[in-house]
């Protein structure tokens, strides 16, 4: 039976779409990944074209909110924000895991900058899931 994650964040705009994406997308074998945030918005299109850019399609995926998962329980739920901002809490898991990884509303710079700084966070987020869920052979 495949393991349940939950990733969640703030908007479910950037970071637990990613990481949603790379689960689902590389993993579905073992893992069934979902994401959602306190106040989900829309997701950044330069997440959607990060992502495409090594092949894993997200366009289709939708923000969502936690409230849309209660009812639901998981193996892990991930919590993906910055911690000085404070992350939402879900009730639902069996496993809690922090990681975190820096809010792209705070990129600044050019479009060249830009696209650099979520070049490395998408490929810091899929670094930390291959070590913490595909290699440890959670």
């Amino acid at each position: 039976m495949k393991k349940r994650i939950l990733f969640i964040c703030t908007h479910n705009a950037n970071r637990s779409q990613i990481a949603e994406g790379f689960v689902n997308n590389l993993y579905s074998d073992r893992y069934e990944a979902y994401s959602a945030g306190m106040q989900p918005t829309e997701i950044n299109p330069i997440s959607i074209e990060i992502m495409k850019e090594i092949g894993i399609d997200i366009s289709k995926y939708k923000s969502k909110g936690i409230e849309d998962f209660l009812d639901k329980e998981f193996d892990y739920v991930v919590m993906l924000c910055d911690s000085s901002v404070g992350c939402p809490f879900f009730p639902g898991g069996k496993e809690y895991i922090h990681m975190n990884f820096e809010d792209p509303s705070v990129f600044k710079g050019n479009e060249e900058d830009i696209m650099t700084s979520y070049r490395k966070l998408r490929d810091e987020i899929g670094k930390w899931i291959k070590d913490t869920f595909i290699d440890s052979k959670k």
